[in-house]
This record gives structure tokens, C-alpha cells and sequence, in this order.
């Protein structure tokens, strides 16, 4: 297999270096990028990602502010004709304040992509919680939140796959590790169609969820997050049922995958 000619690149790999660079803003907190940041997180050269960020830059698909580099308004303008998260926000949407009205507490909404969940929308509670990780466009590990656990019940493969390559890793010191204990949790969430997360993802921050089901599988799902003292379990899980019920009928029998 021959050297890749950095100087005049094919234009798939091309492509998929423009990819990296746009996807090194969805790892980590930060909205802002500087030069070292991105060819730190994507491994390009410094001279290529510099003239990437160049043409990123009068595309629109990225804005320069000073020294660092952020997502464009092109690329929400791309984003909001995505038609999965549409029709899923569109149809969640009127719930999840409904839910927000009864617990004042931060609600989400999630699907599954891979191992991950990624986080379509997000309603943020009464009370500031610097501690929640998560964001809209933001994605975390599904074996340690709880609407990835609620997504994982109703996808046995994905589970497997994340049991079999030893991706529980933890996240606090309660975060579930062991395969056995993960699988009983599951086994349970589909009967029950509820999902916890007690101190896995970030220590002090409790949360219940729900899948939302389109011919028992499961197309996304919905949570209440806050603090431990707050989160009334046997409550919201009453209400985020509720909510994932309306969904369901709004999304009908050609639920958006």
C-alpha cells in the first residue's frame, strides 16, 4: 500500500479529513478550537489541517474568531434539515416541556448511534448543573446513562457488542462495569420500560429514562436528570411513561429511523 501524497490527496480522502476536522467539535467540551487543538485531536499534519480550516472557513461550514476556530452557521443550517432529528424533536418536543413543567429538572431526548448516545434536544432545568456532561450534538457512552440503558434494553446486539469489546469503562466509581450486573439492568428496563443512572455518569446527578417505541424498538428516548436529593423516581418515572406514550402516538406507525 503506497504513501498517501499529502500534497495532492484523493478527493475521498480529502473528504474524510474535512470530516475529521468537523467531527474534533463533537469530542469534547470545548466550542472553540484553536490549530493545535484540532491537529491534536484529528493527528493531521499542521500544514494540512491549516489549509482545510482555510477552505472550511469560505465554505461557511466554520467561523474564525481570532486565534480559534468554531462550528458555522451553515453547518445548523445543515443540521436542522437533518429528517430524523426533526420529526423526532418535533414530535418529543411539546412532552418534554410538559415534563419539564411537573419537575423543573432538565429533560433530554436521545437516540442511539453505535455505542454512543447522542443528544437531540435538551431542556435545562431550574437549577444550575455544571455537573451534567451532556449537550445537544454531544454524545456519551450508552452503558453509563440512563437513556442509553433505555436504548440498549431494546438493542441486544448493541449491548453485546459494547460487553464483548470491553467498553465498560468507569466514569465515577459507581458507574456499572460488570457485564453481568449491565445485562440484569436491561433485562429489568424492559420490563419495567424505565432506566436509571444513579451517580454513573457524574457523581451527585441522578436520572430516569424511558425508550419510545415503534414496533418494540426502541427509536430514541427520553430522561429527567438533576440532582439526587431531587429526582423522585417512582414520580417521574409515572411521568416520563406519560410522555413517552404521547410520542409514540404522535410519531405513529412510521416512527423516523
Amino acid at each position: 500500500m503506497g504513501q498517501v501524497d499529502e500534497t495532492n490527496p484523493e478527493p475521498a480522502e480529502l473528504l474524510s479529513r474535512c470530516f475529521d476536522i468537523l467531527d474534533a467539535f463533537c469530542r469534547g467540551p470545548a466550542e472553540k478550537l484553536t490549530l493545535a487543538d484540532i491537529t491534536r485531536r484529528t493527528s493531521l499534519p499542521k500544514s494540512t489541517a491549516h489549509r482545510l480550516l482555510a477552505s472550511l472557513v469560505s465554505l461557511g461550514a466554520l467561523e474564525r474568531t481570532g486565534p480559534a476556530y468554531q462550528l458555522g452557521l451553515r453547518m445548523f443550517e445543515i443540521g436542522e434539515h437533518v429528517t430524523r432529528k426533526r420529526d423526532l424533536r418535533e414530535a418529543a418536543l411539546p412532552f418534554m416541556e410538559d415534563l419539564y413543567e411537573v419537575t423543573h429538572q432538565t429533560v433530554h431526548l436521545a437516540v442511539l448511534d453505535g455505542t454512543e448516545v447522542l443528544y437531540i434536544e435538551r431542556i435545562q432545568g431550574h437549577q444550575k448543573q455544571r455537573q451534567l456532561a451532556s449537550r445537544v450534538g454531544g454524545r456519551l457512552p450508552a452503558y453509563s446513562t440512563g437513556v442509553g440503558k433505555a436504548l440498549l434494553a431494546f438493542n441486544p446486539q448493541t449491548a453485546a457488542q459494547i460487553i464483548k469489546t470491553g467498553r465498560l469503562q468507569a466514569r465515577t466509581p459507581y458507574t456499572i462495569t460488570n457485564p453481568k450486573l449491565l445485562l440484569e439492568e436491561l433485562a429489568a428496563t424492559r420490563k419495567t420500560l424505565l432506566a436509571f443512572d444513579r451517580d454513573e455518569n457524574a457523581l451527585g446527578i441522578h436520572c430516569v429514562a424511558t425508550p419510545i417505541l415503534a414496533n418494540n424498538q426502541a427509536v430514541a428516548a427520553i430522561s429527567v436528570t438533576g440532582p439526587a436529593n431531587t429526582i423522585q423516581e417512582e414520580r417521574i418515572g409515572s411521568a416520563i411513561r406519560t410522555a413517552a406514550l404521547g410520542i409514540e402516538r404522535t410519531l405513529g406507525t412510521n416512527p423516523p429511523t
